[in-house]
C-alpha cells in the first residue's frame, strides 16, 4: 500500500533485456520536465563560418557617420535650463543695478549685452574644450551639453552677484543682515 500513502511515488515497469546485448532497460521516454534527445543523431553537416559585415560603427579607420544638423540642436538644447537660469538671474540682478544708477541706461544696457556675448563665448569654448577632450582624447561620445551649460549658468550668476556688489542699497542691507 505505499502507492496509496505516497502519491507521487514513481511506478516502474521491468523491460526484459533487448536482444543485442548489454544495454541496459530503457526508461519511460515520456516523463515531464525531462527532454528527449536523440543519442543516435550525428550532426552531418558542419557549423558554416559566419563572415562580419562592417556596419560602419566602431571599425578602425573608418569615419564616424555624420548626423544631421538637427541632433546636433537637439544635443545643444540639453541643459539650456542651466543657462536660462543663470540669464535670468544676471537680468535680474543686473536691472537693480541699472535702475538703482539713474540716469541713461544705454550704456548700462550696452555692458549687459556685451556680458551676454561673452557668456555666449564661455559657452562655445566650453563646448570645444570637451569636444578636444572628451571625443577625440578620451573617445567618449556627449549626448549633451549640461556641462557647458552649468559652466555658463555660473558665470552668469557670478556677474549677477558682481552686478549686486556695485548697488551701494543692497551692499548696505548685506552689511547690516551680516554684522
Amino acid at each position: 500500500m505505499a502507492d496509496q500513502t505516497q502519491p507521487w511515488a514513481e511506478r516502474t515497469v521491468e523491460v526484459p533485456p533487448q536482444p543485442g546485448g548489454g544495454i541496459p532497460p530503457q526508461r519511460d521516454p515520456y516523463r515531464r520536465g525531462v527532454a528527449s534527445v536523440g543519442a543516435n543523431a550525428a550532426r552531418t553537416e558542419p557549423f558554416t563560418a559566419v563572415d562580419q559585415v562592417p556596419t560602419g560603427t566602431g571599425w578602425p579607420g573608418e569615419p564616424a557617420p555624420r548626423r544631421p544638423l538637427s541632433w546636433h540642436m537637439a544635443q545643444l538644447r540639453k541643459g539650456g535650463e542651466w543657462s536660462a537660469a543663470g540669464a535670468l538671474f544676471a537680468f535680474v540682478c543686473w536691472g537693480i543695478w541699472a535702475i538703482s544708477g539713474g540716469g541713461d541706461l544705454a550704456g548700462p544696457f550696452l555692458i549687459f549685452v556685451l556680458s551676454l556675448l561673452v557668456a555666449a563665448g564661455l559657452f562655445a569654448l566650453t563646448r570645444l574644450l570637451g569636444r578636444l577632450v572628451l571625443e577625440r582624447q578620451l573617445g567618449r561620445v556627449r549626448r549633451s551639453a549640461r556641462g557647458a551649460h552649468l559652466v555658463t549658468a555660473l558665470f552668469l550668476t557670478g556677474l549677477g552677484i558682481a552686478y549686486l556688489q556695485q548697488t551701494q542699497w543692497v551692499m548696505d542691507a548685506w552689511n547690516w543682515l551680516t554684522t
